[in-house]
Order: structure tokens, then sequence, then C-alpha cells
């Protein structure tokens, strides 16, 4: 049996607001996620503000296409309310620790992003914060300690929350040159130690979160619009930077993904299946295709939305976009046009429940074809190079007897997703750059805000409310992909 290529890049991801904590430490600023409360699988994060003329105080819910802040009101930290971003699971101080983890397992590559505000506290200062490029300083050479080459997001909900209050977040332009010039900044700085970037994590998430996405206090379909052309911009103008720069720094694009299926053979069903897909292959259409799609064109005419763009905007996205496509892909979703079906859970949107699939207490379903979909229809589409940066499945973990987590749950679901990209790679010759299982140190639910729904192949001793020593102690998955990495995926029993 063939396995995985020699230079195939296996590892874990995380994201700053759900792991790395420090909130506060090191003379980072406030960025959007630190002003998310926590939920849970029932009960929406909110966002939380104050009223710049009374100082009363309140929330809306941050994961949603409406999630628009009151008059006079901006985003702010309240007193007595429980931010899990703001430790989260502390990688913050415990980075040698973690990284060790990752080393003993035999990871190739280390997804984390990087926090803005922790360079940019206000994401318009005139000079960055040392000591925030001092960290990461510090956990790459860690990583390279190990022989672990780090993959970076620029942007993973991170935005600085000044960008939000005094500038309306991304649908106003000068966050292109902010973002530029943070781009610039670290990948200057980190020149020779990272080789890997991404721009803006799941980006067509502007869809439906757009707060969280991209700092919007006014979440109108035009300025959606405009949030996601000005991220667009500011992903080319950074590409363009890195391939000038050094052109071994690859720059690319990272877009949330499922395959999705008809629940019928109803041709209206089909049709949903279309409408539904150009919703998020819009994004990378424009950020890894390099033009608007006539479709979406169309869309915006019919909306009424017209772009703030400038002469060579269209240029810079044709000439500089993504090198390569990565994407989050946990499950498939099923779509209906009937309202007498089923609905499904799952991380935030996942359709219709699947009668064929098996699901855990989230609604999330194990899929064994769902990566091996996924990547065909990508790389057939863009013809470039794949990553998969997030995979996994969240689970109420829970110690034994014997003090351990043995979560076969989580190896059962791993194995039939890795078989399935194998299966894309030596059956159908996708060109697959890597693998970075979501979550790989137990970190916060971006979606809920929990921390019991575990993901990691570490588990992290700390609870809901944020209660717990933050001990590590690997579970049973971790000796698994410790084998499934040495024997290079040939071995996945």
């Amino acid at each position: 049996m063939k396995g995985f290529p020699k230079n195939f890049l296996w590892g874990g991801a995380t994201a700053a607001n759900q792991y790395e904590g420090g909130w506060n430490e090191g003379g980072k600023g406030i960025n959007t996620s630190d002003v998310m409360t926590a939920g849970s699988h029932t009960l929406p994060r909110r966002v939380t503000y104050k009223n710049v003329k009374t100082g009363e105080t309140g929330s809306i819910i941050g994961f949603g296409p409406g999630a628009k802040l009151p008059e006079d009101c901006i985003p702010a930290v309240i007193e007595g309310e429980y931010y899990p971003s703001h430790v989260a699971t502390d990688f913050y101080h415990h980075y040698k620790e973690d990284i060790a983890y990752m080393g003993e397992m035999g990871f190739k590559t280390f997804r984390l992003s990087m926090n803005w505000a922790r360079i940019f506290p206000n994401g318009d200062d005139a000079e960055p914060n040392e000591n925030g490029l001092k960290f990461y300083d510090e956990v790459f050479d860690e990583c390279a300690k190990y022989g672990i080459e780090p993959l970076v997001t620029l942007s993973h909900y991170e935005t600085p929350i000044n960008l939000t209050i005094k500038y309306g977040g991304w649908p106003n332009r000068k966050c292109i040159d902010f973002f530029e010039k943070y781009a610039k900044t670290v990948f200057k700085y980190y020149e020779g130690k990272v080789k890997y970037w991404l721009t803006f994590n799941e980006i067509n998430c502007m869809e439906f979160a757009p707060f969280v996405a991209g700092g919007l206090n006014d979440p109108s379909p035009q300025n959606k619009a405009q949030a996601a052309h000005n991220q667009f911009v500011a992903s080319a103008k950074s590409v363009k930077a890195a391939h000038e720069i050094s052109s071994e720094i690859k720059v690319g694009q990272m877009l949330a993904y499922m395959p999705l299926y008809a629940y019928s053979c109803d041709p209206n069903d089909q049709l949903m299946v279309m409408e539904a897909a150009q919703t998020s292959l819009f994004y990378s259409d424009v950020q890894t295709g390099g033009h608007y799609p006539a479709y979406r064109l169309k869309k915006y005419e019919r909306e009424g939305i017209i772009l703030d763009t400038e002469p060579e905007d269209f240029e810079l996205l044709e000439k500089y976009s993504a090198d390569f496509l990565s994407f989050s892909c946990y499950g498939s979703s099923t779509v209906s046009t009937h309202e007498d079906v089923n609905k499904a859970g799952g991380n935030l949107m996942m359709g219709i429940k699947n009668p064929y699939l098996e699901t855990n207490a989230w609604g999330w379903a194990t899929d064994p074809a769902c990566l091996r979909i996924a990547l065909n229809t990508l790389y057939d589409r863009y013809h470039k190079p794949l990553w998969i940066v997030e995979n996994g499945i969240g689970w109420d973990d829970k110690k034994d007897e014997d003090g351990n987590v043995h979560d076969t749950y989580r190896i059962d679901y791993l194995r039939k997703n890795i078989a399935s990209m194998r299966d894309a790679i030596n059956l159908d010759g996708v060109d697959l750059m890597g693998y970075t299982m979501w979550g790989c140190i137990d970190l916060v639910s971006a979606g809920t805000g929990e921390m019991k729904k575990r993901y990691g192949f570490v588990y992290v001793d700390r609870d809901d409310k944020g209660n717990g020593t933050l001990e590590r102690s690997r579970k049973d998955s971790f000796y698994w992909y410790k084998k499934v990495i040495a024997t290079e995926g040939i071995d996945l029993e």
C-alpha cells in the first residue's frame, strides 16, 4: 500500500484566540475575540459592548450575519464577564512544553496564528510592539529545535478592536494599508524562519460571521461585500510583498469548505447545492483563481451593491493570487428545499441530518469520503497545491479511572479522514502539501466557547468556567498519530 509523499507536512493547527492566552501581557492590544464571551452548543457566544455616552453595557450574538452594534456603542471588555480567549489554554506560558509534545509526535509542521494585536496593538500603530515580535521569535526558534516548519496565519478572527472602533472594520479601505504594513513587518522580521503564511482564516466566514471575520460593527450586505473585497486586495498585496522579500516565502489562502450533498434527487435540491457551493467558492475564485466570477457580479447587480475599488485592484488580484489553497474541512453538509427533513447541528452550520452518517453530541458527522471529494473538487477547479489545515472532531473527553483519555472515537474519525486524503493523492493524483489536525493541544472551541468540546491529542486541565491547573497529558490518540506520521500514513490501525 502506498503512503504519503516523503516531504508531506504532517502536523497540527491552533489559533491564538483559542489557544494562546496572555491577552493583556507583553504590550498586546485588544482584538475582536477578546470581547467574545463563552457559550455552549445551546447558547450562542456574545460580543459585549458599552455605550460611549451613557456608560451602559450590553451584548449581541457574535456569530451571525446580523451582529450589529447599537448606536453609540463600541465593543468592550466588561467586568464580571468570562472571556475564554484571555487565558485559553495558555500557550503563551506553555509554548516550550507544547512544542516538545509536537516534536515527540514527529510533527513536520505547526500551524498557529500570529495575534495581530500583539504585533500592532491598535492595528494602525506607527511601529510594531517589540515584545510581541520577540515572543513569536522564541516560538519559531523552539519549533526549529524539533525540525518543525511553522505555518502562520496572519489574521485568525483577531482584528485589533481599535480598527472596529475607529474605522468600522474591514469595509474601510484603510485596513488594507494597515494589514499590508503588518504583513511586510513580519515577513521581513521572520525571513528564514517562516516559509509558509496564510492571510485570513476562513475568509468566506465573512458571509455569516462578519464581526468575527472582519470586525464589522454594521454588517449590511454592502459592507460585507466591501470588507471581502478589501481583504482580497490586502491578500494580493501580501503575496506581492512576500515575493519581493524572498522567493522562498509562500502565501496561501484559507477557506472554510465542506462537500455539499443534495438530500434528494429533486432538481430544486440540486440547484440549492450549486448556489450554496458558489457562496463559498466565490472567495477562492477571487483569492486563488484571481478573478471575480460572473455569478457573484450578477448577485451584486441584483442587490444594488457597488464596490469601492481602485483601478489596480483587479490587476493585483490576478497577478498576485494565492500560491496555494489551504482549507478547513470537518465533514460534509446536506441541504434540501424540503421543510419536512431533520435539521443537523455541527460546527455552526451543517445543514440537514444525513441518514447515512453517524454523528456525535454536537451533530458532527463522520464522512469517510469527505476529504477525497473536497480535494478533488478544489484541485480540479484551481490546479494549485492544496493543504488541509483544519480537520478533526470535538468531543467531551473524559479521563478514565486510570487517569488517561481513551479517545478511540477520535482515532476512528481521523483514520477514515486520513485514508480519504491518501486515496485522493494515490488514486486521483491530487497535489496535497500537508495535513494539520485541528486543535492538536486542547483549546477553546471557536463556535461555542467551550473547553469540554475538545479536539486535541494532548489533554489540558481546564473547564468551561476557566477552572483547572492547565496541566497537560497525552491521550491515546497522541500515540496513534505518532505512529501514523512515523509510517508515512501507511499504518492507520
